[in-house]
């Protein structure tokens, strides 16, 4: 019979070490961090501290390892990613409760993420096998074509902390499936879900040296000497857009193939037409997943002015129902934040929507005691001056604004600089198609709240970042395209 998992448990068993070159070392200069439990504030336990000395050598190993990760037949690095899928799914409550405990979310939502990062590699398990090019006569019949499709090299990865082990898995699993080795930093406040990851990878089965993690408190002091070696081939970032475009100018000195996933500021637009409850169902999931700390979240509401008032009575309802506590604790529906500067940024968004006109139908407080607590929050009533509508919240707010025409509700869902995703509530199939094809973002949820889907491509436009995860399109991300003349 399996134990249950308790919070000893888990973090007795997580690797508190640096991965490099399939050992797992103390930081060469042995300093260490404390890992933060977001809804009391203590310290859950030391981990290592990477150098830039640290960073070089897990370069050195994912470069060691290349060429024969490279030649490995696709079948093993399939399996490899197979086993991975099925472990994930055998060690979920465990995992779960690790990534409770160092993000906040409450344990159900750890569940449904443990769930969706495995989809990653179960289906770039498949893309493994799926690699091929293609030959061809030319069009003067002197010559042939052969094309090949090879991996692009060792990869450096920076994942966030608001979806600790799915932000890995997405970036992990296409580099594994197409033949690549890698460098993985994990965000300071979330390590252990990832260095966790890397311990179920290695009993799997993956190769010393094909996967490297290296934690720190610096990401800059460990990500200089890597994005700056010219044996890097490829860097693949999650997180804020500020950052992103550091990193971009970074990666330029070595032309370095670049995908970034970046901030959002998503518009849920609902029109005269719409099945109310169907888009409040639907607005709990764009909103609440993770309390809100998602670059998916739905940012900003723009209802039709005829339902707005409905609408926002019910979406109180149900937002003013949740239970907030500790992610651990039974019954809890919202976790805390991550730390007392998200809490306080969302509070501050908060505040300058009501000093602007807002008005506050449910929640709009802090957490009065140990924790980064915030109550889920309906703002009505809000201008389009507001931070709130113009900045990325990244939390259980919901601040709802009303449109008269389509083109008042395109026009205001496109007043961003970002373009991730958007979410569309309407009952008219011409509307829909017009909205969807006007909206400037890279993925749209017509009628649900949910986009995340390991088969298809995550991504968006302008300022949201570039290239895509998943689906088809994201095992492309880690190859090169190689072309052979020959003569017929």
């Amino acid at each position: 019979m399996t134990s249950v998992p308790t919070e000893q448990s888990v973090l007795s068993a997580v690797p508190k070490q640096l991965l490099i070159a399939g050992e797992w070392r103390d930081a060469s200069g042995g300093a260490t961090f404390g890992v933060e439990d977001p809804a009391t504030g203590l310290t859950l336990c030391e981990i290592a501290d990477a150098t830039p000395d640290d960073a070089r050598a897990a370069l050195d190993a994912a470069v060691a390892a290349q060429p024969g990760w490279a030649a490995t037949p696709p079948n093993e690095r399939s399996e490899i990613l197979h086993r991975a899928f099925l472990a994930l799914g055998e060690r979920s409550e465990e995992l779960a409760l690790l990534m409770t405990l160092e993000m906040g979310k409450a344990l159900a939502e750890s569940r449904g993420e443990l769930a969706y990062a495995a989809e990653f590699f179960r289906w770039f398990s498949g893309e493994a096998l799926r690699l091929d090019g293609y030959y061809k006569t030319s069009g003067n019949g002197a010559s042939r074509v052969l094309v090949m499709r090879q991996p692009v090299g060792p990869c450096y990865f920076i994942t966030p902390w608001n979806f600790p082990n799915a932000m890995g898995t997405r970036k992990i699993g296409p580099a594994i499936a197409a033949g690549c080795t890698m460098v993985v930093k994990p965000a300071q406040q979330t390590p252990l879900s990832m260095l966790a990851l890397a311990k179920v990878l290695e009993e799997c089965g993956l190769p010393p040296g094909v996967l490297n993690v290296i934690t720190a408190t610096s990401s800059s002091a460990v990500s200089e000497p890597i994005i700056g070696d010219p044996r890097l081939r490829k860097l693949s970032f999650t997180g804020s857009t500020e950052v992103g475009k550091k990193l971009i100018a970074q990666a330029a000195d070595q032309v370095l193939k670049v995908s970034m996933e970046l901030g959002g500021n998503a518009p849920f637009l609902v029109f005269a037409d719409a099945d109310l409850d169907a888009a409040v169902d639907g607005a709990m999931l764009a909103k609440m997943r993770n309390m809100g700390e998602a670059c998916t979240s739905a940012n900003r509401f723009h209802v039709h002015e005829s339902v707005a008032e409905e609408f926002a009575a019910k979406l109180a309802a149900r937002m003013g129902a949740l239970a907030v506590g500790r992610g651990t604790e039974a019954g809890t529906d919202v976790g805390p934040l991550i730390d007392a500067v998200q809490r306080d940024k969302v509070a501050e968004l908060v505040d300058d929507a009501v000093a602007r006109g807002a008005t506050v139908v449910t929640g709009g407080t802090k957490g009065d005691g140990a924790g980064y607590f915030y109550a889920p929050t309906v703002l009505t009533g809000v201008p389009a001056e507001a931070q709130v509508l113009n900045e990325e919240i990244f939390g259980p707010v919901a601040p709802i604004a009303t449109f008269a025409t389509d083109e008042e509700a395109i026009a205001a869902a496109n007043r961003t600089e970002y373009g991730l995703v958007a979410y569309v509530f309407t009952r008219d199939l011409g509307r829909a198609f017009k909205v969807c094809e006007a909206l400037e973002t890279g993925m749209i949820g017509l009628n649900q709240g949910i986009v995340s889907n390991a088969g298809a491509p995550f991504g968006g436009v302008k300022q949201s970042g570039t290239g895509r995860e998943g689906g088809n399109e994201g095992i492309a991300e880690y190859l090169e395209t190689k072309y052979v003349a020959f003569p017929a």
